[in-house]
């Protein structure tokens, strides 16, 4: 799986309309910083090192915390709580089927998991 590097990262956020990207840094498996949109507003921005997609705060999510929860369950994840919708993203405490505590983020409008990084 490729990954985007920090350059490209900064190159695809200003095709989309971004300009002042500070602190961007890879953390818990996705690109985070903080960046100026179009419409001149602060925002805290991820982006998904794989697909390259963009997540911001303020998203509004399809999903819900039962289905989050229903989307873990069926990957093989048990005692999920925590969840919640932060900066454009499910996140959720879970065990993994090996019994590990992890912390899972997802997509908000298709429940794919995106990261998943040991507790």
């Amino acid at each position: 799986m490729a990954t985007l590097t920090q350059a490209e990262v900064r190159e695809l956020l200003a095709a989309q309309g971004f300009t002042r990207v500070d602190d961007l840094e890879f953390e818990d498996g996705m690109w985070e910083a903080e960046a100026t949109s179009a419409d001149g507003k602060r925002v805290d921005v991820r982006v998904d090192p794989a697909s390259g997609k963009v997540y911001t705060e303020g998203q509004v999510s399809r999903l819900g915390a039962e289905d989050i929860k229903a989307r873990l369950a069926a990957a093989g994840y048990s005692r999920i709580h925590d969840v919640e919708y932060d900066d454009g993203l499910w996140k959720a405490e879970a065990e993994r089927p090996d019994g590990r505590e992890v912390e899972v983020r997802l997509d908000p409008q298709d429940g794919r998991i995106l990261g998943v990084e040991n507790d």
